[in-house]
């Protein structure tokens, strides 16, 4: 309504306040801020992931009001652009571009959820409960749809599904084991969806009484409780359980990226590497971790590092898992290139079967689509594209005298839940997960890549070590918790060093399969069926109920 329309009301009114003549943009202006703000700080670094039941709620609440769809397009797709190009700013340590292009489509990507309740939202006024309650799991659902096709979308980004916020609040996470991740941002964005529906009964419905309640929201806090009764239900008493894997030692060399791949610099990169093997040799370790491409050489093609590498096992006397590349048929048309995982023996040296890597970084490690991208060039500079492994190559070796299986997940991997699913179906009684977050500056990439692997040790009820070049390093348990950090006093995560833990697991379930490993993606299949239930419910529901508090679109009311 036009200033002139609210004059023409009754002249002898008092003119309207100023609040109300704006209240149009300020609006839009108070969603788009609390929307970046709410997103940004759900994540880590940061630590409020309380954050993670409200981000949504804003738009949500402004969606009830029927705004305009093309100024709530803009608003709610502007404000995750921006958002997730703040979540994402430290991919600009290695390439701009690539942070202006994946940033905002990230955002986007996220935001088309909106557009869909903005549909729905106003369509809940006056709708009997079920039909209601039916839209609000119908549209949780078609979040965690939209989440599930960022793991296929254009080779697959899935970092930081909502579930991610969570990382260190154990109690909501637990019922991954069941359903995979998607299970634990169905219920925090459905908080979301019930904290927007009972703000609008409380503010803008005039309900009284018993009215006021919203059925919406306590159907979803009833999903929410049951969260919490299998967080009782699994760790009830777990440290009762623990039985002793074995001492593992983590070696973080902390290179530079900028001298990473510098000839060289490769003899300096090989003392700082022997320097801390030796000191994590003397605490007479069961198992020593090298992070992802720790050599500078190629420990499989080059008889040079290989049998240097074999050496310093030797003088550590304690197996060795590194990062390393794999050159096959060097010198050759076909030679081929992998980012693998080695196990080096103390006496039968490198061992001949490996992990390569099986899901590549786009630009990183390959350029995709070559016939038309070919001009392109890939960031890191060594050699041409990697080849991708085609299976979990699990490795096989005694750890306390006893037969160990360890699946490797190098670079990102932890990301895709499929991956360490996989690995766990091929045998692995523990998931290792080698990465170079060095890459990545020191800001929050090597929190927000850790909260993939406390999600990944949940699925799959396997301990999770993990090793960087520099960032985090540690070990997270079957449940998710972090049992042991590398930290430094005054720089954090961030530094080179050694470390040895002693390592146990939870003996019920080993040899055990969760629900999510033995029968995988099950309840996204349920999620689709959800968003269809949803729709039609909404779609073919009887007309709202008299009195049921329609609301005029802001255009013109």
């Amino acid at each position: 309504m036009n200033n002139a329309e609210l004059l023409a009301e009754n002249p002898y009114d008092a003119p309207p306040s100023w609040w109300r003549r704006h209240a149009g943009p300020l609006g839009a202006v108070g969603v788009f801020i609390a929307t970046v703000v709410l997103s940004v700080v759900s994540f880590p670094p940061h630590a409020i992931p309380e954050a993670g039941y409200a981000f949504a709620a804003p738009a949500l609440f402004w969606a009830y009001r029927r705004p305009d769809f093309r100024l709530y397009a803009w608003v709610v797709l502007g404000a995750h652009a921006l958002a997730w190009t703040i979540i994402l700013s430290w991919l600009h340590h290695v390439t701009w571009a690539g942070l202006l292009l994946l940033g905002p489509f990230t955002g986007v990507w996220v935001g088309l959820w909106f557009l869909a309740a903005h549909w729905v939202m106003p369509r809940l006024l006056g709708r009997p409960t079920l039909v209601r309650i039916s839209a609000i799991f119908g549209l949780a659902a078609l979040w965690v749809l939209n989440e599930w096709l960022r793991t296929w979308l254009l080779s697959g980004f899935p970092w930081l599904p909502l579930s991610a916020s969570q990382w260190q609040r154990l109690s909501v996470l637990q019922i991954a084991s069941y359903t995979g991740a998607g299970g634990v941002s169905f219920v925090l964005i459905a908080m979301n969806l019930g904290f927007a529906a009972y703000g609008h009964r409380l503010l803008c419905e005039g309900k009284r009484g018993l009215q006021r309640r919203s059925q919406e929201f306590f159907a979803c806090m009833f999903l929410l409780v049951v969260c919490l009764s299998v967080y009782v239900q699994e760790t009830f008493s777990r440290g009762r359980f623990a039985v002793g894997l074995g001492k593992v030692a983590f070696v973080q060399p902390y290179i530079p990226q900028s001298v990473k791949w510098d000839p060289s610099h490769g003899p300096e990169i090989l003392g700082i590497l022997e320097k801390y093997t030796l000191q994590a040799g003397a605490m007479r370790p069961d198992l020593i971790l090298w992070p992802e491409a720790s050599t500078p050489w190629a420990v499989r093609d080059d008889g040079e590092i290989r049998r240097w590498t074999e050496a310093l096992v030797g003088r550590a006397k304690a197996p060795l898992l590194l990062g390393s590349v794999a050159v096959d048929r060097s010198g050759g048309k076909d030679e081929a290139w992998s980012n693998g995982a080695f196990l080096v023996d103390p006496v039968r040296g490198v061992q001949s079967e490996f992990y390569a890597k099986r899901h590549l970084v786009p630009f990183g490690e390959y350029v995709p689509f070559r016939p038309v991208l070919g001009w392109l060039e890939k960031f890191v500079p060594i050699g041409g594209d990697f080849q991708a492994g085609e299976s979990p190559s699990t490795l096989l070796f005694a750890l306390k005298d006893a037969p160990v299986s360890v699946g490797p997940l190098i670079c990102y991997e932890d990301i895709f839940p499929s991956l360490a699913r996989a690995s766990v179906l091929d045998g692995a009684d523990l998931l290792v997960v080698l990465t170079n977050n060095a890459w990545f500056g020191e800001g929050g990439a090597a929190y927000q890549h850790a909260a993939h692997s406390v999600l990944r040790a949940i699925e799959t009820r396997r301990p999770v070590l993990r090793v960087g070049n520099g960032g985090w390093s540690g070990w997270i348990d079957e449940f998710g918790a972090v049992r042991a950090l590398m930290t430094d006093p005054e720089k954090g995560v961030y530094f080179r060093g050694v470390r040895a833990v002693e390592v146990t697991r939870d003996f019920r379930w080993i040899g055990q399969m969760s629900v999510y490993v033995r029968y995988g993606d099950w309840f996204i299949g349920v999620c689709a069926a959800l968003a269809a239930y949803g729709w039609l419910a909404l779609r073919f529901a009887p007309p709202p109920e008299e009195g049921g508090g329609s609301v005029k679109s802001e255009g013109n009311a």
